[in-house]
């Protein structure tokens, strides 16, 4: 089995800014971007499962949810640990689909606890908190770090809320807490600032220098056994005009990318993917 691949499911990578050996999907990416049905879902992971590897390489973060399907290939406990811009942890339907798979992951047996970094949109906060999965923050099993930087000073107080000035601070305790556990880590581009990555999402407050100090402390503290990256943009294309409706309601209205910005990610794709499987 390969330890590392490059699943093909859309034109974010026309040109490979690393060498992995490729799984070519693109049959798939139209029925699975964004949202799929759960038999669908269940078909691709019966196509795939055999050819899966411990790191994955993929495209559009309208695919992250794929990482539920990812995770099932291990049998330790594990921590998982994400760096995205979005919680993902929305408790309404569909039930596969870029906005809710972390509470596909915390359905898997092997996952320990879940800790999402670097959230800088509106998911996280009252109101709109409440259609997020808070029961499983208040157990103790999620932990979500937001930014609070350009929030009123009364959000501060957030649980997991985070500072420019203070989060590698929090992240080097979270680090430190580990224990040497097994931890599988995700990447959204879109964690990343604008000027590092095009996405077809909101863009974060990371950079890349961030999430690679990060990934160290990580190794300093637990066995990084698996992980991820998602997140650059590619050109929408669906399968179903209800799949199209939704996700066209749900995304932001981004233009297309400049030539420059897909430079920024395959540099971005080009020091973040070492850091994270070596």
């Amino acid at each position: 089995m390969n330890r590392a691949i490059f699943l093909r499911l859309d034109d974010a990578w026309p040109d490979a800014p690393i060498e992995l050996p490729t799984l070519d999907a693109l049959e798939w990416g139209r029925q699975l971007r964004f949202c799929a049905p759960a038999k669908t879902v269940e078909k691709f992971y019966r196509d795939f499962q055999l050819r899966l590897a411990p790191f994955t390489l993929y495209g559009s973060g309208d695919f992250h949810y794929l990482s539920g399907i990812w995770l099932r290939q291990f049998r330790e406990i594990l921590v998982l640990v994400s760096f995205d811009n979005h919680p993902d942890w929305a408790i309404t339907p569909p039930k596969w689909a870029c906005g809710c798979w972390i509470n596909r992951a915390l359905e898997l047996p092997q996952v320990k606890h879940v800790s999402i970094w670097g959230c800088g949109n509106f998911e996280c906060w009252w109101p709109h908190s409440v259609l997020g999965n808070r029961k499983a923050e208040r157990q103790g099993r999620l932990e979500v770090h937001p930014w609070a930087d350009h929030r009123p000073i009364e959000d501060r107080g957030r649980a997991g809320a985070i500072l420019r000035e203070n989060w590698r601070q929090r992240f080097e305790e979270f680090a430190a807490e580990l224990g040497g556990a097994n931890v599988y880590t995700t990447i959204d581009l879109d964690c990343l600032r604008a000027d590092e990555a095009a996405t077809n999402w909101e863009n974060g407050n990371f950079t890349v220098e961030d999430v690679e100090w990060a990934l160290g402390k990580l190794r300093e503290n637990a066995r990084i056994v698996g992980g991820d990256v998602c997140g650059a943009y590619s050109t929408p294309d669906y399968a179903r005009w209800t799949q199209e409706f939704a996700a066209n309601w749900d995304h932001p209205k981004i233009p297309p990318p400049s030539s420059e910005q897909i430079k920024s990610t395959s540099r971005a794709i080009e020091r973040l993917w070492p850091a994270l499987t070596h």
